[in-house]
């Protein structure tokens, strides 16, 4: 992985635990994924109108991206209706590369070395002792199946969206679309279980959400775009970085307990990166 493309990923890992963080602070973290996923639509559709349409069978890797992304977003928000921000966040995160290596072995034409796969390997230790403090400080263990579902999906559009936008040859076509259908699906999901009423929010709601909605569409086009030109089992791996940002402003911001268990699994997860760079 190139230089430049590795530092665009670590960046795109700081904005995406700060939209994580976003939501973990609202009251209604289903409203408000609901507000941020709203907003990514409407600026994929702006970004939509300069980019050509997909053509194809590149619509339907566009459909199940946007599908897997729902699914991920439902599944994180339940999560973090149970736990906090520094506990959901790594278990969500953290199990996803080790599924993407595993399938990727299988179904990917990339080329990853045996030091990355080590790398990959801490990475997913570090943040799974992140989140074994559930088991020990009694903390809702019903959060833990919902973060692995988070994972799964994740795991899910990270080869589908890796694989489609190569089949597209174009990123930002391809993260312009998936939002667009992303929201679609959303919508329809949520206002069906939930009715009408989860669409009533402030004005500060929807300037938060909008926010998020932003930080979130920039991290995964950055993130899009670096599966392009880099293995995605390493960009995946790269970006669950963002648990350390996520364990910082969960401590920091909201005011989250920590302990030095999560400080051991931060040095983890940092050699990892380190063997995936040397």
């Amino acid at each position: 992985m190139e230089f430049q493309v590795f530092l665009a990923v670590l960046f795109a890992a700081v904005l995406h635990a700060s939209w994580n963080a976003v939501i973990r602070r609202g009251n209604d973290r289903f409203q408000g994924m609901l507000l941020l996923t709203l907003s990514q639509g409407v600026m994929g559709l702006a970004m939509a109108l300069f980019v050509p349409l997909p053509s194809g069978t590149v619509w339907i890797w566009v459909i199940g991206s946007g599908a897997l992304h729902t699914a991920y977003k439902l599944f994180l928000a339940a999560a973090y209706q149970h736990g906090d921000l520094s506990r959901v966040y790594p278990i969500a995160r953290g199990t996803a590369p080790m599924m993407v290596v595993l399938v990727g072995c299988f179904l990917l034409p990339d080329s990853v070395q045996t030091k990355e796969y080590l790398g990959i390997a801490l990475i997913g230790v570090g943040v799974i002792m992140m989140a074994n403090g559930a088991f020990r400080s009694g903390e809702t263990r019903r959060l833990i199946p919902l973060a692995l579902g988070s994972a799964a999906c994740t795991a899910g559009y990270s080869l589908v969206d890796g694989m489609g936008a190569r089949v597209a040859g174009d990123a930002t076509m391809f993260t312009a679309w998936l939002f667009v259908f992303d929201a679609m699906f959303f919508t329809i999901f949520t206002g069906s279980t939930r009715g009408r009423r989860v669409f009533v929010a402030s004005r500060r709601a929807w300037t938060i959400g909008t926010v998020a909605g932003a930080l979130s569409l920039v991290t995964y086009w950055i993130a899009v775009w670096a599966m392009t030109v880099a293995p995605i089992a390493l960009v995946a791996a790269v970006r669950e970085t963002s648990v350390l940002f996520a364990v910082i402003i969960g401590v920091v911001v909201l005011k989250e307990k920590t302990s030095l268990g999560k400080f051991v699994a931060a040095s983890v997860i940092v050699f990892g990166i380190v063997i995936i760079r040397i």
